[in-house]
């Protein structure tokens, strides 16, 4: 709990005074007022993160958590748990979605195990990946909790520990996730969070049809009858109904915040994650900046929840960073805008009357 608790105590709101002076420079810019609307918001946002006038965006990276939910027993996703670890090796050898989009944009892909239930030691050894496994899986929250209390700080302080530790090479950070089930997860931590019904923020996840998903809504509905996770404890949310993958999103956007680095949270498991970083830091929600709304139906809730409006909307719901991958040239130009483009008086442009 020391680096848990010593990184949330670290963690401040945005600076006000140079928000400030990024806003009276976005004013005075050769355009009419605010005319590139929020691009001009999100410039401003990476001024009070950062506290710097010109925000390092240029290093970008994201981390992929993967692992694996006991809850697939239960017969709520469409693809077999095998695949976590395959796609894994998917992400190493380059041929995913999200090392499509991140060589697009430039950005470098890390990819952790979080406690995924095949066998990745290889590609751990051989440095292909960052292994902070911590166990094969969580439990079957439909019969007990996913994890221990203590596992669940273990998956924050991992993710804690991954932020630092990329810290000094990466200027912006994006959220990713693999691990199938984990929108059963996500859909009851979101379910917990905003007291709304299972049904409204469950969806079709991998791709199940109606009876599937009637089923889904059933076994967390069951589920969370049966744990009871309070709202009030985000450590019980965790540990009762949530993934490791989940909780190391959660730490490495705390480890983020405490760096005041920004980060691009990806999809409906990565906002999940959020919430219960923002409930476990509220000043936290500073550093975070919503990609894009899944398809998911839950996503929308959930960033309503941490009061976040998203920067695309694509009916995108793979995840694996997918989104934040491509949002983060939309960070690049909101910088460019601010740093790069004149003001009236620097241009000598007469100004209009307001």
């Amino acid at each position: 709990m020391k680096l848990l608790e010593s990184t949330i105590q670290k963690i401040t709101p945005q600076d006000g005074a140079a928000r400030k002076l990024a806003r009276m420079r976005l004013e005075q810019l050769t355009m009419p007022y605010w005319a590139l609307g929020r691009l001009m918001d999100l410039a401003e946002d990476l001024v009070g993160m950062t506290g710097l006038l010109k925000p390092p965006v240029a290093r970008k990276t994201v981390v992929t958590m993967a692992g694996d939910h006991g809850i697939t027993r239960e017969g709520v996703s469409k693809y077999p748990q095998e695949v976590t670890p395959q796609m894994v090796h998917n992400f190493v050898n380059g041929g995913a979605g999200i090392n499509s989009l991140a060589r697009l944009v430039g950005a470098r892909v890390v990819v952790v195990d979080m406690g995924v239930a095949g066998d990745l030691g290889d590609l751990a050894r051989d440095g292909k990946i960052i292994s902070k496994r911590i166990a094969a899986g969580t439990g079957n929250f439909a019969h007990g909790p996913a994890m221990t209390r203590d596992e669940a700080v273990r998956s924050l302080e991992a993710g804690i520990e991954i932020a630092l530790s990329l810290e000094s090479s990466t200027d912006l950070f994006g959220t990713g996730d693999m691990g199938i089930g984990n929108t059963t997860s996500s859909s009851a931590i979101v379910s917990v969070f905003s007291g709304a019904p299972v049904a409204d923020v469950t969806g079709r996840g991998t791709g199940i049809d109606d009876g599937q998903r009637f089923h889904k809504i059933e076994t967390i509905e069951k589920a969370i009858a049966l744990n009871r996770p309070d709202p009030q404890d985000p450590l019980d949310v965790l540990a009762k109904v949530g993934g490791f993958e989940i909780g190391g999103i959660a730490g490495l956007i705390l480890g983020c915040a405490s760096i005041r680095k920004p980060v691009l949270m990806d999809g409906f498991i990565s906002t999940a994650g959020a919430l219960i970083a923002a409930r476990l830091s509220p000043p936290a929600g500073d550093y975070m900046i919503a990609s894009h709304r899944s398809k998911e139906q839950g996503h929308r809730l959930a960033l309503d929840c941490l009061g976040k409006n998203p920067l695309l909307d694509l009916d995108m719901r793979l995840g694996e960073g997918t989104g934040a991958a491509l949002a983060m040239n939309l960070v690049e130009a909101a910088v460019r805008i601010l740093t790069e483009v004149a003001t009236f008086e620097e241009a000598a442009v007469s100004k209009a009357d307001r």
